[in-house]
């Protein structure tokens, strides 16, 4: 083994950390305050302090082909979108067929990290912990950050003047689990993301009004596409991608907003966003359907409370409030790093590509799924954690200090110019955030270079959803089965459903002339797109040098 490495946490983060260390002859070490893995996948019935996990209906927004880890998919068998059980039950496979679980040491809590005394020449932390009421202390090489983004809750309550004379009943959605106790109340859901969507879709069906109240407001889209695919695989593709990169922002948004608006008209719903078309999207199947139905009704943001009701910035008051579902979020909390440290980290903002805080003398630190993307967040933290154990054994090199803190730099004024605070998260675009730390590793694949060797892989990877397989076909951590799997992903999406047998024999008849002509057509404009990309490409490539 190499380099002794301190991995905080065994979520989604820290197992993939592992299983990265482990590859790149690092010695792992994992530091875990519970007693079991999965981090906030972990159900519990009963809320515990200091401890966030999902409740008891989550299903995944994202698809169990873009969601899962580059070189083990989910069974076939599995659905689509995944209860919140099977996504554990993945996770408990995956550390079992790797071997994860002999790195970790369970109920420990690491509560300090501090630089050695000798840090500016070795780059080692101390690390202390405490189990069993017995503290210890452990010098490590490098150390890898994986408690994420929900460890302290966001209650602002002092953001809602009046607040403090509320005789109702209110909780963080980190205490939720299900409606049960909310039969007949009204209830005021603040804060419009993922989970406040689907609290207020679910608790409505059991209350007796569910008021919605929106500071900003949100796209809202349907884990379904058009023709019936996770929309997550239709949409998060290279070709796209290109094609938005290629647009003005104002362009880009507007058409994006026409295609959001296809399903229904946000405006008319009183959903849509103030700022931009990406940051916020929320995905929901029923909202629409509840609001239409008027289970859920929308409110703007609360200007202040009285002892009962709720007074909203239109004017319009809502009385004989019981129940406040505060669905406003999480802040990062990283107690246990020493001041200097902590007061970069704030906010990814602050680090070079979101995870090295660059002002650090060796690179030996390193933040793992302190991001939000606009896709699954499981392949952008493995690629993150590939990333940083190869940057820690020495195969990939950082760029120089003045370098990384320029770049931040102009991160936080682009975020300033678009009117988002340095402390406000902002979604990174999958495809590019992917592309990007595949760059730093050398595994982004070489469409062009595909075309040429593989046109039918070349095909897939560049129309095709952008799978975290991509990520497999070369360079270091090359897997031999990144292509087949490549290829056969749209048959594991058909797996599930293909539940009814029907017999289509009768519909097998030869294609007519004008069916020819069409994928004739079809491959012709393919091709023409395809040439455009590998001479953009090729262009863009020359000017780089």
């Amino acid at each position: 083994m190499g380099r002794k490495v301190a991995i905080i946490g065994a979520g989604v983060s820290g197992l993939a950390s592992i299983k990265c260390c482990l590859e790149e002859d690092l010695e792992p070490t994992c530091f875990e305050k519970n007693d079991v893995i999965g981090g906030l996948w972990q159900f519990t019935d009963i809320p515990e302090k200091g401890r966030t996990n999902v409740y008891r209906s989550v299903v995944s927004n994202t698809s169990k082909e873009m969601t899962c880890f580059s070189d083990f998919p989910f069974p076939e068998s599995c659905p689509n979108y995944l209860h919140h059980s099977l996504v554990l039950e993945y996770l408990k496979d995956y550390a079992k067929h790797f071997h994860l679980l002999d790195c970790i040491q369970f109920k420990t809590t690491v509560y300090s990290i501090r630089e050695h005394p000798d840090f500016t020449t070795t780059g080692q932390w101390v690390v202390y912990t405490e189990a069993n009421g017995k503290k210890a202390s452990t010098v490590f090489d490098a150390v890898m950050i994986c408690s994420g983004n929900f460890t302290e809750v966001n209650l602002p309550l002092d953001s809602f003047p009046g607040f403090e004379n509320f005789k109702g009943h209110y909780i963080h959605s980190r205490e939720y689990r299900d409606p049960k106790g909310l039969e007949g109340k009204n209830v005021l859901i603040l804060g419009a993301g993922n989970t406040g969507g689907d609290v207020a879709v679910e608790v409505s069906r059991i209350a007796a009004k569910v008021f919605l109240s929106i500071r900003n407001g949100a796209w809202v889209l349907s884990r379904m596409s058009k023709a019936g695919w996770p929309s997550d695989m239709v949409f998060q593709t290279r070709f796209l991608n290109f094609i938005q990169g290629l647009l003005p922002v104002r362009v880009r948004d507007r058409l994006l907003a026409k295609k959001f608006n296809q399903w229904f008209n946000h405006e008319n719903y009183g959903l849509i966003p103030i700022k931009s078309s990406l940051t916020y999207v929320i995905v929901n199947d029923e909202l629409p359907t509840y609001i239409l139905c008027g289970s859920v009704v929308v409110k703007p943001n609360v200007k202040r409370f009285t002892e009962t009701s709720a007074i909203f910035e239109d004017g319009t008051v809502e009385e004989n409030i019981d129940v406040v579902i505060f669905t406003t979020g999480y802040a990062p909390s990283f107690l246990f790093l020493e001041e200097s440290v902590r007061n970069v980290c704030k906010s990814s903002t602050f680090l070079y590509k979101q995870v090295f805080p660059p002002h650090l003398q060796k690179p030996t630190l390193a933040f793992i799924g302190f991001i939000s993307v606009t896709g699954s967040i499981l392949p952008a933290v493995e690629l993150q954690a590939r990333w940083v154990t190869r940057v820690f054994n020495g195969f990939n090199k950082l760029p120089p200090m003045n370098r990384m803190m320029n770049e931040v730099a102009k991160q936080k004024k682009r975020l300033l110019k678009k009117g988002t605070s340095n402390t406000e998260k902002e979604k990174e675009i999958f495809v590019r955030y992917m592309d990007e730390i595949a760059v730093c590793i050398g595994v982004k694949p070489n469409v062009s270079l595909l075309l040429l060797q593989d046109p039918k892989l070349a095909l897939k990877v560049f129309f095709g959803p952008c799978t975290s397989y991509q990520y497999r076909l070369c360079g270091p951590g090359k897997w031999e089965k990144a292509r087949s799997t490549i290829l056969t992903q749209w048959d594991r999406v058909l797996k599930p459903l293909k539940t009814r047998i029907i017999d289509n024999s009768s519909k097998h008849i030869k294609p007519s002339l004008w069916k020819k002509v069409f994928h004739f057509t079809a491959l012709l404009g393919t091709t023409i797109l395809m040439f455009t990309y590998v001479s953009t490409h090729f262009i863009l490539a020359k000017e780089n040098t």
